[in-house]
């Protein structure tokens, strides 16, 4: 098998729950070496969350900490102790990047800022992946996923009715966008260190990362030229239609046929109705404008075939249509299987655990999504030991003070 891309780098992450754990995952993903470091005795808050087996909660068992951290080595250590930050230097002193997702106050307070790290390692690239950033006035406030989303507009912008309230989003869509902009510019940085030398510490903004891809032009740069905002649509697109979630016999479908091909190969597919041909109907924005008229006389044809076929006929006269799946439906479905994107790994406690690979391919280097996340300290002895050079009597005399 080809060696992993990424093959040769070291990676430290100090994260917890989503952003810094999956950024740090992308790169174990291809080939780089991730220690991850957790608390002693409790871990990574992730390890708390659900889904459990058996809905069993249970610190190895949690589906969102099994995702997160594959093909990752694990250890405890408070670097919050002067025993516990000296190690921690350390490590960090050997590793080309560190990620992390605390408070800039946190990293200050217990002296492993970038400045601090930076003068152990010069040329470390730390990548910092915070709801609000490193610096501005909101750099050192509180904040969770919801928190980053909400901040950016995207909530007010995209989730709801537009005669309703906002609603929150789900997913930690914000975090997710954060640690994917950590991993790509974290790169990037890391390619500067070889073409310039030096680190640097990569500053994410998860609020911004959400904002570039929810909010963007489309709505900050309409307002800035003329004052006004983009109201939230609530299901479908206002503009053109058909383009909603409609109901189906056996659940739903996106539909969407907005070019005339597309009209016309839906029309096809139905059996060249009449009404299709309305000229009420003959572009995608009379369309929009009659959307109350139009959708009941797709959903006559739609309620009585299933989600399956609808997609399968649509796809085939070449109109992106597509079945709604659930979760279940997903994890089976045909095309994921054939591109190999769900894969089993074996855990110590849970057996073969099925689990989303890479979300992206490089043919000439293949991943290695085939280590289940670290069972909590698990590599305490290989990191401490031989890398650290810690003897036995040592780890256990750290270990009862509470310092790994």
């Amino acid at each position: 098998m080809p060696e992993g891309a990424l093959a040769g780098i070291s990676v430290v992450e100090l994260g917890e729950m989503v952003s810094a754990p999956y950024c740090a995952r992308l790169f174990a993903d291809y080939g780089a070496d991730v220690i991850k470091v957790e608390r002693p005795g409790t871990g990574d808050r992730a390890r708390a969350w659900g889904p459990f087996p058996g809905d069993d909660p249970h610190i190895e068992k949690s589906g969102l900490y099994q995702y997160l951290n594959t093909g990752k080595h694990g250890i405890t250590l408070d670097p919050a102790t002067a025993r516990g930050r000296a190690l921690f230097l350390e490590l960090v002193g050997g590793a080309d990047v560190l990620i992390e997702n605390a408070s800039p106050r946190s990293l200050r307070e217990r002296g492993i800022d970038y400045a601090s790290l930076a003068a152990v390692n010069p040329r470390l690239v730390m990548i910092s992946i915070t709801p609000f950033g490193q610096t501005g006035p909101y750099a050192d406030w509180k904040g969770y996923d919801l928190n980053a989303f909400h901040l950016s507009a995207a909530g007010s912008r995209y989730c709801g009715r537009p005669d309703q309230a906002p609603l929150e989003h789900g997913t930690f869509a914000a975090d997710f966008f954060g640690a994917v902009t950590g991993a790509a510019w974290g790169l990037a940085a890391c390619l500067g260190r070889e073409q310039v030398g030096g680190g640097q510490q990569v500053d994410v903004s998860c609020a911004e990362a959400i904002a570039a891809v929810f909010v963007g032009g489309q709505n900050i740069g309409g307002y800035a030229q003329d004052g006004k905002f983009e109201r939230r649509t609530g299901v479908g697109m206002p503009l053109g239609a058909p383009a909603t979630i409609v109901p189906c016999k056996d659940g739903h479908v996106w539909m969407l046929a907005l070019e005339p091909g597309q009209w016309n190969g839906l029309a096809r597919v139905m059996g060249n109705p009449e009404w299709m041909e309305l000229e009420m109907f003959q572009d995608m924005f009379a369309r929009a404008q009659n959307s109350d008229a139009i959708y009941p006389l797709i959903e006559e044809w739609t309620m009585t075939r299933s989600k399956w076929e609808i997609m399968e006929r649509c796809q085939e006269a070449g109109v992106p249509i597509t079945a709604v799946f659930d979760v279940a439906e997903a994890a089976g479905h045909p095309h994921l299987a054939a591109r190999g994107y769900i894969v089993e790994v074996q855990h110590p406690l849970l057996g073969g655990l099925p689990v989303l690979g890479p979300p992206f391919r490089l043919p000439a280097s293949t991943g290695r999504t085939g280590m289940a996340a670290p069972l909590l300290g698990q590599h305490n002895a290989r990191v401490f030991g031989e890398r650290l050079g810690l003897s036995e009597s040592q780890r256990a005399e750290l270990t009862a003070k509470g310092v790994i």
